[in-house]
């Protein structure tokens, strides 16, 4: 990276080029390796001098930071710590703290903040979050952002793109008190009263939050599970030696429910007392419930039980990433202004749309991913009852996700481009061939994001390749959860054994 050192000036559009750590709708993302200082300064700075043309940044303002438990993190805080001084702003160090405890600060003080993580991925990545001081940054302010022209000098940074002298962080301040106060408020301070939480804290920033938030709300709190070194914990497709812990943790303790979260602890894990993870949609599916959301927005991927349970009078959905659900949170809001509006996501992100409750207890908007507004919110539910009791009521569907890892791009888009090819009757030809005997009629087709099929007995498949890394994910949905998790690898072997081969060979014919 010392090319950038050198560079009169380049655009970040320039950066992802020659980086190829890219900047999308979750951030910067990339090996941490790649992710020199300079590289982050530069980010970092693209993203104030951007606020400044746009009126929400000036000299002397403040930019909050923080970040998660990686071994990266550390450096590129004082990367991104040293852009918001070269940029005029004043750092607000928040710390190691979860991604919804420093946008719940910044957002409610109107300024700017800079979150470093990776959230789930492996521990040799890392990333960058940006918030403009009302909520994330969005799918339209890319383009102003990646337009921005950049400098940085040979004297700040050495041959290998890391800064010379790096100056340290100023103290941190503690927001995540504040953050679990918003709930006690709500929720009151007996809301967990009588229950037993087990707490997997592995390596989440939040770990020492959600053990304070359950005592906080009365509940007993019993930890486990905790690692000094980073684990890519993903709310979305849970480890096998997370599922197993679990289990075999409730069948030595008496509890009511376990929770965690992902890295940075904006994505929520919750289990019921014998330990068996919930999907993060039915987990948000029963928060809009409690929150008494009249409109939710989620993404095409999330379970179908949301519409089959009549949670909510209004369902939107939209592509995958809460970038896209923020967008449409905010049409919904001002469309109705008098609508209570939320959205999540599959891997269990809770967003707020508007404000909910009243008084002192009122829940201001938090148009982010939160992890602990669901995980009360569900876990509350089991002082009446168990878990499983409630979740039984529910209409039986099931859905399930996996990746395949160290999936090359190229063949995701040789293999969407092929199964989408031609009009809806021709696609749908192609589909009952090559996954008839897997899952029979096709009857739907959703090209939202990726491809999702329907098929006559309800089951669906979707493949989506990832957006920030080389992966290739499979969701699927059934009536059962064996015949989801049967699904899912039936149609990922299929599709790497048989489907992409093709796809890549009609590719390169073409």
């Amino acid at each position: 990276m010392n090319e950038l050192t050198q560079s009169e000036g380049f655009t970040v559009s320039d950066l992802m080029a020659r980086s190829r750590v890219p900047f999308g709708t979750s951030g910067v993302r990339g090996l941490a390796s790649a992710m020199t200082d300079v590289l982050c300064h530069a980010y970092a700075t693209a993203f104030l001098q951007y606020l400044r043309q746009i009126g929400e940044f000036a000299p002397g303002d403040p930019v909050a930071i923080a970040g998660d438990l990686r071994e990266s993190t550390p450096r590129i805080l004082a990367a991104c710590a040293t852009a918001v001084r070269d940029c005029g702003g004043e750092v607000i160090n928040c710390g190691r703290t979860p991604t919804p405890a420093l946008a719940f600060r910044a957002i409610g003080r109107g300024m700017a903040s800079i979150m470093v993580t990776g959230s789930h991925i492996p521990a040799d990545r890392n990333g960058i979050k940006f918030y403009r001081p009302h909520g994330e940054v969005l799918k339209s302010d890319e383009a102003g952002i990646v337009s921005q022209v950049v400098k940085a000098g040979d004297d700040r940074f050495g041959a290998d793109g890391g800064l010379l002298d790096p100056a340290p962080l100023p103290e941190v301040v503690d927001v995540s008190q504040d953050y679990i106060d918003r709930y006690v408020r709500h929720f009151g301070a007996g809301a967990l009263e009588g229950l037993t939480i087990g707490v997997y804290q592995h390596s989440a920033v939040g770990r020492d939050v959600l053990v304070r938030a359950v005592e906080a709300l009365g509940g007993v709190a019993v930890p486990f599970g905790r690692s000094e070194q980073f684990l890519p914990v993903d709310t979305e497709a849970i480890r096998q030696e997370d599922i197993e812990l679990a289990a075999q943790w409730a069948r030595s303790n008496k509890v009511d429910a376990i929770i965690s979260t992902d890295g940075d602890s904006d994505r929520p894990l919750v289990a019921d007392a014998s330990g068996t993870w919930l999907r993060g949609d039915i987990v948000g599916l029963l928060c809009a419930r409690a929150v008494g959301a009249d409109i939710v927005v989620t993404p095409v991927s999330s379970n179908t039980v949301l519409e089959l349970s009549g949670a909510a009078p209004r369902v939107a959905r939209t592509r995958i990433g809460s970038p896209y659900v923020i967008a449409a949170m905010m049409d919904a809001a001002t469309a109705d202004p008098s609508a209570r509006v939320c959205g999540y996501e599959a891997n269990g992100g809770f967003l707020l749309g508007t404000d909910v409750g009243e008084g002192e207890g009122r829940l201001t908007a938090l148009p982010t991913r939160d992890a602990l507004l669901p995980i009360i919110a569900v876990v509350r539910a089991a002082r009446q009852r168990p878990l499983a009791d409630i979740l039984a009521e529910l209409p039986p569907r099931f859905t399930f996700s996996d990746r395949v890892a160290e999936f090359p791009q190229a063949h995701s888009a040789a293999l969407i481009a092929f199964l989408s090819t031609g009009p809806e009757d021709a696609q749908l030809a192609r589909i009952a061939r090559c996954f008839g005997e897997i899952a029979g009629l096709p009857i739907g087709i959703d090209t939202t994001d990726g491809y999702r099929m329907t098929f006559a007995d309800g089951s669906i498949i979707h493949f989506r390749p990832s957006g920030n890394a080389p992966e290739l994910r499979c969701y699927t949905e059934a009536e059962t959860e064996a015949k989801a998790r049967d699904l899912n690898a039936r149609a990922l072997k299929h599709v790497l054994e048989d489907v992409v081969p093709e796809a890549v060979k009609a590719q390169q014919d073409g």
